[in-house]
C-alpha cells in the first residue's frame, strides 16, 4: 500500500510539471512579441521551477531559496517593464535561461530519488524524462535567441526577423532532426549551437529514453 501511494504522488507531481511545460509553450508559440508576454513567460517558467521542485521533494531550504529568486524575478522584471517602459528581448531571455536551466537539475535529482525508493522505473519516471526533453528544447530556443541579439546579422539565412515562436519552432526541429529546412541558422556559432542540440537530442532519445522504456516494459512484463 505505501508503494502504490508513492508511486501515484509521484506520477501525479510529475505530470504537474509536464502540464505546466506543455503551458508555456503553447503561450509562447501563440504570444505576441512584446514585453508583457515576455513577463507572463518570466511567470510560467518559475512556477514551472517551483513544481520541479515539489516534484523532486526538494529540502525546504532549497524550497525557500528557489522561491525567492522566482519572487525577485517576476517582481524584478515586472519593475523594470512598469519603471522603464520596457522589459527587453535580451534581459527577458537571460532570466528566463536561468529559470529553465535549473529545473531539469531538479528533476534528474527527484528521478534518482525515485528510482531509490522505489527500486526501478516507473511510469512517474516518464514523465520526468519528458519533462526534461521538452526543457532542453526550450532551453536551446532561448539560446538561439541569445545568439542572434548578440550578433548584427540575423540569425536565420532566410534574412526573417525572428521571434520566440521561430527559435521554439527551430529548437525542436532541430533537437528531432525533422530538418525541415525553412529556417536554418546563418551563423558559423548558431549552426553550432545547432549542431550540439541535435547531437544531445538525439543521444538523449537513444540512451535515457531507450533504457527507461525497456526498463518500464521489462518491469510490467
Amino acid at each position: 500500500m505505501r508503494i502504490g501511494a508513492a508511486l501515484a504522488r509521484w506520477e501525479h507531481r510529475y505530470g504537474l510539471v509536464l502540464l505546466s511545460i506543455l503551458c508555456s509553450l503553447v503561450f509562447q508559440l501563440a504570444a505576441p512579441d512584446e514585453d508583457w508576454a515576455r513577463l507572463v513567460t518570466i511567470a510560467l517558467q518559475g512556477g514551472t521551477l517551483v513544481l520541479a521542485l515539489f516534484a523532486s521533494e526538494a529540502s525546504p531550504v532549497v524550497a525557500r531559496l528557489a522561491s525567492v529568486v522566482v519572487t525577485l524575478a517576476v517582481l524584478g522584471s515586472a519593475g523594470a517593464l512598469i519603471g522603464f517602459g520596457e522589459l527587453g528581448v535580451t534581459g527577458g531571455r537571460l532570466v528566463a535561461v536561468l529559470l529553465v536551466a535549473l529545473a531539469p537539475l531538479a528533476i534528474v535529482r527527484g528521478l534518482v530519488r525515485s528510482f531509490r525508493a522505489t527500486g526501478g522505473v516507473t511510469v512517474p519516471t516518464m514523465f520526468g524524462v519528458l519533462c526534461i526533453y521538452l526543457l532542453l528544447g526550450m532551453l536551446f530556443s532561448y539560446a538561439y535567441g541569445l545568439v542572434g541579439d548578440a550578433q548584427s546579422a540575423p540569425f536565420f539565412a532566410s534574412q526573417i526577423n525572428a521571434n520566440i515562436s521561430d527559435y521554439l519552432y527551430f529548437s525542436f526541429a532541430t533537437m528531432t532532426t525533422v530538418g525541415y529546412g525553412d529556417l536554418a541558422a546563418a551563423t558559423h556559432l548558431g549552426r553550432s549551437v545547432a549542431i550540439a542540440e541535435a547531437l544531445i537530442g538525439q543521444i538523449y532519445l537513444v540512451t535515457v529514453v531507450a533504457v527507461i522504456v525497456g526498463s518500464l516494459s521489462r518491469r510490467q512484463a
